[in-house]
């Protein structure tokens, strides 16, 4: 039996936080703001991380644009308890992912990267 591609992506958000252990939680968002796939605790809503993460890269694609800094990869957030990191998937998502202050920064976003390339895959 094969799977669906939601049970796929779910499968892959899964091994990246398990490649990665800081990663507390991680989602696939269009860029519409709607959830594609989620590996997000029950305490995390998902309809406000996707909104939020729509939102922030939309802000994000704008500044890069109008400071002359190229497409937007990327957008790094830092909070007193950890990090929210957004990741382009390809022209229509976007990979959202929580993580623990006390994240080596270089592994993830070396982890980002591979899941995102994996991801424009299974988005086909």
């Amino acid at each position: 039996m094969t799977q669906s591609k939601n049970d796929q992506l779910v499968k892959r958000l899964r091994e990246m936080q398990f490649a990665s252990p800081e990663i507390e939680a991680s989602a696939i968002i269009s860029i519409d703001g709607l959830i594609i796939a989620s590996a997000l605790p029950e305490s995390v809503e998902e309809d406000r991380v996707s909104a939020m993460s729509a939102a922030m890269l939309s802000l994000g694609e704008r500044i890069a644009t109008e400071l002359g800094r190229g497409s937007l990869t990327q957008v790094y957030i830092r909070g007193s308890n950890g990090y929210v990191l957004l990741s382009a998937v390809g022209e229509e998502a976007v990979l959202t992912v929580l993580a623990r202050d006390d994240a080596k920064l270089g592994l993830l976003f070396m982890e980002l990267k591979s899941a995102a390339d994996d991801i424009v895959g299974l988005l086909g």
